[in-house]
């Protein structure tokens, strides 16, 4: 399995779910992914696919190797640049400020894909000329007074300054993902099909966990902030398989209704800010106390530990600030990865998480909790060594496409990379009412 591309990967990450020793012939592949990089994306891609499949033979009883179909997985790792509505592209793609910005010692990423966002850039830059703004600061200090104004911006730091800063340095003291038992429970039994989980999540990591969930039929519950809406062409992406519905967890019919969800709900994934939903009772402590029979999933950008610990994230942040960006650079500018992989392939370890915890649960009982990171696969993506650029042939996305009910007409998807099909289409913000599904 180890010569198997993303048997590497697959032994790391079962390893650090708790997983029993792996057979050699767990996981057989076909084909290229697509994902052409110097760096191990195809590894990381194929092997976090590979370990939310593993997940649910497991909890289903299934038998025999994972197989997987490596195109499918690359067109799924960049699935939002081919969801089509009426030959629409409608997958989240990025703001004009959303870019690498030359700076007076270097290069900046700023992330303005939200209003708040692009409102707290403005702040610092202004709105006249962006660019020339930014190339009179120093990339540190704009990454800071951009943070501090509540954006999100990283500096373009190399793999060796990211090693020796204090977040990096956290980072490096981290395994890939972390799957830990918190508290005594006893053994809990329940189905993959029907699994009830609540959603809790924004962007692309949370959102592809969970829509992974919804492919292998469970009950996935997303919950949005009226205040706060996604954008509703990203949630066509990322919502197929799901519910969806507005509580306003500020008020205190919105918090009865969460409390109600909670008692119901099998596992809770969340992909807030870091301690952005805290306030509501949301934290994993408070939640293994009041709720223990609940698995619980959060991802951050930045790692568990750490002075950047707290601060809000995206993939090509953490891609500058971690050296891949100046790792891919080509004639002095940034470059990226051939796909938001970090996003995708955190997201299919924390799907992974909460079939491992479940199943564990199973056998052992307790309560469980888990913590990932896009940092933490960073770190795994550069310690894994930068190679020849790989050969990747062209595929054709057309076999790997599905077509499903949606508002506003049929959108085309790529479908879910060896798990089934969605049974339902992505559904909007308001689409129903809070309450889980009756168990089959």
């Amino acid at each position: 399995m180890i010569g198997e591309p993303g048997g590497t990967f697959l032994q790391t990450a079962w390893t650090a779910l708790g997983g029993a020793p792996l057979r050699p012939d767990a996981l057989r592949v076909s084909g290229r992914p697509g994902l052409a990089c110097p760096l191990a994306v195809a590894e990381l891609a194929v092997g976090s696919v590979a370990a939310q499949l593993l997940a649910a033979r497991e909890l289903t009883g299934r038998s025999g190797p994972v197989e997987l179909d490596a195109a499918g997985v690359g067109f799924a790792f960049r699935s939002e640049r081919h969801a089509r509505q009426g030959g629409r592209p409608v997958g989240s793609g990025f703001a004009a400020l959303s870019r690498f910005w030359p700076t007076e010692d270097g290069w900046v990423r700023l992330h303005a894909n939200y209003p708040h966002h692009r409102a707290a850039i403005e702040r610092v830059l202004g709105t006249a000329d962006p660019g020339a703004a930014a190339a009179g600061w120093r990339s540190e200090e704009l990454e800071t007074a951009v943070v501090e104004a509540g954006g999100a911006a990283a500096a373009v730091r190399s793999a060796a300054d990211w090693v020796t800063h204090p977040q990096g340095r956290a980072v490096a003291g981290l395994s890939l993902l972390r799957l830990t038992r918190v508290a005594d429970g006893p053994a809990r039994a329940v189905r993959l099909d029907g699994l009830r989980v609540l959603d809790l999540t924004r962007v692309i990591a949370g959102p592809v966990a969970t829509r992974t969930l919804a492919s292998h039929g469970a009950d996935v519950l997303r919950i949005d902030n009226p205040r706060l809406p996604d954008d509703p062409d990203a949630l066509l992406d990322t919502g197929p398989g799901k519910r969806s519905a507005r509580v306003d967890l500020a008020s205190r019919s919105g918090r009865d209704t969460l409390e109600e969800l909670l008692r119901g709900a099998d596992a809770v994934v969340q992909g807030y800010r870091p301690g952005a939903l805290d306030a509501f009772g949301l934290e994993p402590a408070d939640l293994a106390e009041r709720h223990p029979h609940l698995a619980v999933v959060r991802l951050r950008a930045w790692g568990e530990a750490g002075p950047w610990r707290q601060r809000r994230g995206f993939d090509s942040l953490v891609q500058a600030a971690t050296g891949i960006a100046d790792t891919l650079a080509t004639d002095g500018v940034p470059g990226v990865l051939p796909a938001q992989a970090l996003d995708h392939g955190t997201g299919h370890l924390a799907a992974a998480a909460v079939l491992r915890a479940v199943a564990r649960r199973r056998t052992e009982g307790g309560v469980w909790q888990a913590e990932l990171s896009l940092a933490q696969a960073a770190h795994w993506l550069l310690a894994a060594g930068r190679g020849p650029m790989p050969e990747e042939p062209e595929t054709d996305v057309a076999p790997h496409l599905v077509e499903l009910p949606a508002p506003g007409g049929p959108v085309t998807l790529v479908r879910p990379p060896g798990s089934p099909v969605w049974r339902t289409g992505p559904a909007p913000a308001d689409a129903g009412p809070p309450k889980w599904l009756p168990r089959g």
